[in-house]
């Protein structure tokens, strides 16, 4: 507060309280109301992680807990995606303005952000990363503001040459196609059987009854760009010029 040049009283107004409310919130412990802490951070201009720690630590839906697991024990992953881009290739910029488009409170996309950048770590920063698969459609390439467009498809471009990352982008003149169903990923260990993560609006889930989604997945593979042309579509990015 005192760097930023904000008083107890001056900080209660901005976060519509009153200055005794602000006053405690300098007391070790005392955290604010979620509704105020976003306009704490932007009074003293510091983000919400590095003035409570704790509120913005790693976090994962319950629900999600079975698919991280196999995820970090996966030899290989082949993901679908027909809207926005896979998590484990997000960058955090991305992953906070896809996070915070849903129900998450503003407090709480942060910790959420956390999560999907380890688990990142988790696949490909192994001693041997699994080998990584992915199809995106390319609608999900013109979703979002160039600011964060730009460095995502850098990013994209950087983890498509990667030896054991295989990125293809399914074009929009491919038309129909029977991945418009939703997004999934199929998981493949060598002393296990084949595991699918299926994801809708409320939760996502597990199942083993994978064979529908194998034959989806060779539909969509038959069609989609070859790793060459991904990485030159995604160098030339047409659309954002």
């Amino acid at each position: 507060m005192a760097e930023a040049g904000v008083t107890a009283e001056s900080l209660a107004d901005r976060a519509g309280v009153d200055p005794k409310t602000a006053a405690r919130w300098v007391t070790p412990g005392r955290v604010p109301h979620p509704r105020h802490r976003a306009a704490v951070s932007a009074a003293l201009g510091r983000p919400i992680g590095e003035l409570w720690p704790d509120v913005v630590r790693r976090r994962e839906p319950v629900w999600f807990l079975p698919w991280a697991e196999v995820e970090r024990r996966a030899d290989t992953l082949r993901s679908f995606e027909p809207s926005v881009l896979p998590g484990l290739l997000q960058t955090e910029a991305y992953a906070h303005a896809v996070l915070s488009s849903g129900p998450l409170a503003d407090d709480e996309v942060e910790g959420y952000v956390a999560a999907r950048i380890a688990r990142q770590a988790a696949v490909f920063d192994r001693p041997r990363p699994a080998l990584t698969i992915f199809v995106v459609d390319e609608a999900a390439l013109h979703r979002g503001e160039p600011e964060i467009m730009q460095p995502q498809l850098d990013h994209l471009v950087t983890m498509a040459q990667r030896p054991r990352v295989l990125l293809h982008v399914l074009p929009l003149r491919a038309g129909f196609h029977p991945g418009q169903a939703g997004a999934f990923v199929l998981a493949s260990t060598d002393d296990a059987e084949d595991v699918a993560y299926i994801d809708d609006q409320a939760a996502g889930r597990t199942t083993k009854d994978v064979a529908a989604l194998w034959q989806i997945w060779d539909t969509l593979r038959s069609v989609a760009l070859p790793r060459d042309q991904t990485i030159q579509l995604l160098k030339a990015r047409p659309w954002l010029t």
